[in-house]
């Protein structure tokens, strides 16, 4: 039993130790670009009513996601139930690696609706599509600006848009004709273990999502609220670029949270501690802001971030009788079995 354990504990640690060398990597590179002296100086510099407006988008975009949430979940759970369960996710993904926040919400949302879950967890995978869908609209949409290639600019982002499109028709199309799909993957995986091992499994938990947006009305609230989400990041972030670069166009904060969305993608530590640094470092070092403010602005927004999230997800806990401890317990033992 104990040397089960210590296994365990030594698995854990070999997934998590990727993640936290990303990190460490990038708080590295951060800091050094950014220089204490440069960066002690920038924080006096910091315009903080702009910062504390920043955290009004955040709140607003906490209870406008949790409501994009629920309409993939059909609106089963209350509207209380769902913005709490979200934010006590976003409680787990800020102290524990692995992304255990989208795990967590799928456990407890799937004792609250019944459904267990891996089907809560399916209209999870179905909001991260949406997101990375826009994330790729809204960076192919903003490179030519930065670029400063205005003349192709146009046509690209008509590309984009025709892309993205297409692309939201085919997944209400699979929604619609599931059992046309499951007979195609099983077709497939019967000439290609590699289908029937890897992309099958992964087909059937964004079938299992998409089954809730069969309705043509329900997936287009769905990907609205979601449309709606960025909208108030974009603005999030446009806020605290402005009294940096008085008159920046609109579509400085769209690159600026596009490239902080697609880096916090990427396997890091707890938070995505380092790695969103260094996002903002990079996306505002292209827009021609220097690396100490940039840092800074970073580094506000991110403790910013941690604490309304924060707040909301120990209030959630508390509320719902759970404790922090025994929830990333469930948490992980639900990543075994995945």
């Amino acid at each position: 039993m104990t040397q089960g354990i210590k296994t365990s504990k030594r698995k854990d640690w070999l997934r998590w130790l990727p993640g936290v060398g990303i990190s460490v990597v990038a708080l590295f590179v951060v800091f050094r670009l950014a220089r204490w002296d440069g960066l002690s100086t920038a924080f006096t510099t910091i315009n903080w009513k702009y910062i504390g407006l920043s955290g009004l988008f955040t709140t607003a975009f906490l209870f406008v996601r949790s409501q994009a949430w629920r309409a993939l979940l059909n609106n089963r759970p209350s509207y209380k139930d769902t913005f709490f369960v979200v934010n006590e996710g976003y409680l787990l993904n800020n102290l524990f690696p692995l992304r255990a926040g989208e795990i967590g919400r799928a456990v407890i949302m799937g004792r609250m609706t019944g459904w267990g879950p891996f089907h809560i967890l399916s209209t999870i995978v179905i909001e991260r599509v949406f997101d990375l869908l826009l994330a790729a609209g809204m960076l192919l949409g903003t490179l030519p600006l930065v670029l400063g290639a205005v003349s192709w600019g146009k046509p690209v982002a008509i590309a984009t848009l025709l892309v993205m499109g297409s692309a939201l028709v085919i997944l209400f199309l699979m929604a619609r004709n599931r059992a046309v799909v499951d007979r195609l993957v099983v077709k497939f995986g019967s000439h290609w273990k590699f289908v029937e091992k890897y992309i099958a499994p992964q087909v059937e938990k964004l079938l299992d999502g998409l089954s809730a947006l069969a309705n043509p009305r329900q997936f287009l609230l769905a990907f609205g609220l979601i449309c709606v989400c960025w909208m108030i990041a974009i603005f999030q972030y446009y806020m605290v670029i402005l009294p940096i670069v008085p008159h920046a166009p609109v579509w400085y904060g769209a690159f600026t949270v596009t490239v902080v969305a697609l880096g916090a993608a990427i396997p890091s530590a707890p938070a995505a501690l380092g790695v969103f640094e260094a996002s903002i470092v990079g996306a505002m070092a292209v827009l021609g802001i220097d690396h100490a403010t940039a840092l800074a602005v970073g580094i506000s927004l991110h403790f910013l971030q941690f604490a309304i999230t924060a707040i909301f997800g120990f209030i959630g806990l508390v509320t719902q009788r759970r404790s922090l401890g025994s929830l990333f317990s469930e948490t992980r033992m639900q990543q075994q079995a995945n």
